[in-house]
């Protein structure tokens, strides 16, 4: 027993430096290179990759992948078209008498498009409640719901828009921050800050029927959602896509222009296929592409904050619902008196 006791600690110190000698050599048996590389590229870039057999070994075959999206690599050309945004690993697996080796490099893909201004015409005021710390705004049925922030006072409402009457509301506990909704198959979904915890509830009683919890997103902010998925912000660049029935987080967009990454995203609202998303701190929303994170246009709301009345606790626009008619928006923000009813239309030079 002795014997076998002293041997255990020299086999595991065999064993891992073994396993670790034959790892660096798989490391070191490939790698990739990029013709013409550049700090980062555009969707419409078709990278030219080379793949370096350091030893010469044989290869049966080789995959390539674009983090874990496998993507296909033809005569050594890699079309960027159609591919999501955002500093990506491109990693090829190759493939060799039993073996697997691996070698990969980080790119930075951004938008091929400059994004379109646009500015707006208010149509209609309507009031709003001026406590209200808005968080997010959705539409259902004509009838508008409203979730509002700050700890020991978050709610989730139901609104008459015209009058700005409260109908229904629903208190969150003290020790939650509420964040943005989304109502999707006669159920509304909350976001906490903070907090980790989502709230599910039924549309017609807003009785609290469940909940769920975060993955790798940081924290609670914005939802939307297209009728099959639910997107979902979290104060960073990043969008996640939700599985509707398990709340889990399936995959991300990163949000970038043609020029650079665009963080702080918050409230957003699913609009004629886009993503309308506000970014925080600031008095616009950017128009973004779903499939690949691509800012597309920005709408210039910036003045509309001076429209409302001035107060001590006013704070930032945040509040973008959407009711079916083309290029009209109801946007309201934190702390505002009024919710504004605007048409979209893009800025001429």
């Amino acid at each position: 027993m002795k014997i076998y006791n002293a041997l255990v600690p020299t086999l595991l110190v065999l064993l891992m430096g073994g396993c670790g000698s034959n790892s660096d050599e798989k490391k070191d048996t490939f790698s990739l290179e990029i013709s013409d590389a550049k700090k980062s590229y555009t969707t419409e870039d078709v990278l030219s990759i080379s793949l370096i057999n350091k030893k010469n070994i044989e290869i049966d075959s080789v995959v390539y992948f674009l983090n874990k999206d496998k993507v296909e690599v033809s005569s050594n050309k890699l079309a960027l078209s159609g591919k999501k945004l955002g500093e990506k690993k491109l990693k090829a697996k190759i493939y060799s008498d039993g073996n697997v080796y691996e070698t990969n490099k980080t790119i930075l893909i951004l938008s091929s498009i400059k994004p379109k201004l646009y500015t707006y015409k208010i149509l209609e005021t309507y009031p709003h409640d001026i406590n209200a710390y808005t968080q997010g705004l959705e539409f259902a049925n004509d009838t508008l719901y409203e979730s509002t922030g700050q700890y020991k006072e978050s709610t989730l409402r139901k609104t008459d828009y015209k009058t700005g009457e409260v109908l229904k509301m629903v208190n969150l506990d003290d020790h939650y921050f509420g964040e943005g909704l989304t109502i999707l198959n006669n159920k509304i979904y909350q976001l906490t800050w903070r907090e980790n915890t989502g709230f599910i509830y039924n549309l017609q009683t807003m009785e609290q029927t469940g909940t769920f919890v975060y993955g790798d997103s940081k924290e609670g902010w914005g939802l939307c959602h297209d009728g099959n998925n639910i997107y979902k912000s979290d104060g960073t660049d990043k969008i996640w896509i939700l599985n509707p029935n398990t709340l889990a987080e399936k995959d991300y967009i990163e949000i970038f222009t043609n020029t650079s990454k665009i963080s702080s995203v918050n409230e957003l609202e699913w609009v004629e296929g886009k993503i309308y998303a506000n970014v925080y701190q600031q008095g616009s929303i950017a128009i973004i592409d779903p499939t690949n994170g691509a800012v597309e246009g920005v709408i210039d709301l910036t003045d509309l904050k001076d429209k409302v009345t001035q107060h001590a606790k006013l704070d930032v626009l945040n509040g973008i619902a959407y009711n079916g008619e083309p290029n009209i928006l109801y946007i309201t923000g934190k702390n505002w008196d009024k919710l504004f009813k605007v048409e979209i239309s893009p800025l001429t030079p």
